[in-house]
């Protein structure tokens, strides 16, 4: 839905609102983001699938398959985005990571959508710098350097790259304004409350011009950071004129 928004020029959370008014649905899970994740929900599809397909009912295990394809879809979308608006590439730029854990007020970090982010950015070489307020640098590391499901197989089962390769693209930092000093864009994804605080004019002041901030999570006043002077995008919202004719999808 939120890309629907996007390509028409309407506000995802208007929409939102208008759904969650119909008491059968509820307003409660009707958040667009970057993409969901945590250990359970992925899981529980897949075996949804699993019982489906075992019992002959193809249709219906496709139709599930569709909720895990439309969110890798729609991180890889937020990926092309961010690489689209920059100049079509984000090689050897500074690209600042706020928020790692698949929501706010846990360290949890299992399927967050922020690894998927990370790796396609890195796909393209850039350097990254993390800001997590919960999550520990060796955790964000081991997470970049595993391949994808491993966290859920026993130890001796799981694959890592070295880590000091992932290292020489990515660093770990200890507050948001260090990791977007010096950036060339700001990638918001996970909606800790503080980044609703964050003095915006601060990081701007302190960032590579054009300065870009992409909001996974609809969390900043795009209005009030566009008149600071950011090229903005947030998922779902009426696109800034910079990015409203820029590849919207990744290739098929």
């Amino acid at each position: 839905m939120s890309a629907l928004c996007e390509a028409t020029g309407a506000d995802v959370t208007q929409v939102a609102h208008a759904v969650g008014k119909d008491s059968r649905v509820g307003s409660r899970f009707l958040n667009a983001s970057v993409g969901y994740g945590g250990s359970c929900f992925q899981k529980d599809i897949l075996n949804l699938v699993y019982i489906c397909e075992c019992n002959g009912l193809t249709e219906v295990a496709n139709y599930w398959k569709q909720v895990v394809h439309i969110n890798d879809y729609q991180k890889a979308r937020f990926v092309k985005r961010v690489v689209s608006s920059m100049f079509n590439t984000v090689s050897g730029k500074k690209i600042a990571i706020l928020g790692f854990a698949f929501k706010k007020d846990t360290g949890d970090t299992r399927e967050a959508a922020a690894i998927d982010v990370c790796h396609g950015l890195l796909g393209d070489n850039a350097k990254l710098s993390i800001y997590d307020p919960q999550v520990a640098e060796s955790q964000i590391l081991k997470d970049l350097s595993m391949n994808k499901f491993d966290w859920d197989h026993p130890l001796h089962l799981q694959q890592y790259m070295d880590p000091s390769e992932i290292s020489k693209s990515v660093s770990v930092v200890s507050d948001a304004y260090e990791a977007t000093k010096g950036a060339h864009g700001v990638c918001i994804l996970t909606e800790w409350d503080e980044f609703k605080e964050l003095d915006y004019k601060r990081i701007y002041d302190g960032m590579h011009k054009p300065a870009f901030i992409f909001d996974g999570r609809n969390v900043i006043d795009v209005d009030a950071l566009r008149k600071i002077g950011f090229i903005t995008y947030s998922i779902g919202k009426p696109l800034d004129p910079w990015v409203k004719d820029l590849p919207a999808a990744p290739p098929s």
